[in-house]
């Protein structure tokens, strides 16, 4: 992976959004990310409690993200408008599990404002996503772990070529309870033999 200072404060840019790597002095924009989108992200994440929705933890947070950066195990970014880099963020979307040797591989996860969801948002920022951790982080392998009845995150990724290759029974503790996953998996192209 390059360097930290090469990717801390990276953007992406795509047609109408820009990807940031944000730092604690983005701490009050992501925790309003997060208040807003408490209801409507309570079924798809683990349990939260009172602590998570307070600034001291959110910076906590971002500084997690930032050491991960920095150790090569994480890259996460949070989506907002074109036309408003520095105004409401409206989602995130990360690589994580970063693991290289023989491996290559990483995972992938994403969340989207409820006020933004069903715009083709979510997979214009993944396009762009993807692309990064191919091209820039050299990576090969990126699985995506989803429960079956969201099916608008199938669909996203599904859209974006990601193909299915099993169910993780009781993979993840989500909102309280074990939730199986369906584990789908996209390959870079070039490294692909088909």
């Amino acid at each position: 992976m390059h360097a930290a200072q090469d990717l801390q404060g990276l953007k992406l840019h795509t047609k109408r959004l820009v990807l940031q790597v944000v730092d604690e002095t983005d701490a009050e924009r992501v925790l309003a990310f997060f208040a807003r989108n408490r209801e409507a992200l309570a079924e798809w994440e683990p349990a939260r409690n009172e602590a998570f929705y307070t600034l001291d933890t959110q910076r906590q947070l971002i500084r997690q993200d930032l050491q991960s950066l920095q150790g090569g195990q994480r890259v996460s970014f949070w989506l907002s408008l074109a036309g408003d880099p520095d105004g409401e963020l409206i989602g995130t979307a990360s690589v994580s599990n970063i693991v290289r040797g023989a491996f290559q591989s990483c995972h992938l996860g994403y969340r989207m404002d409820e006020k933004h969801r069903s715009q083709g948002y979510m997979t214009e920022a993944l396009s762009h996503l993807i692309a990064f951790a191919f091209d820039r982080l050299n990576l090969h392998r990126i699985e995506a772990n989803i429960m079956p009845r969201n099916a608008p995150s199938l669909k996203v990724c599904e859209r974006l070529g990601f193909r299915r290759e099993g169910l993780a029974r009781d993979y993840l503790r989500i909102a309280g309870q074990w939730e199986d996953h369906v584990h789908m998996v996209l390959l870079h192209p070039c490294w692909t033999e088909r």
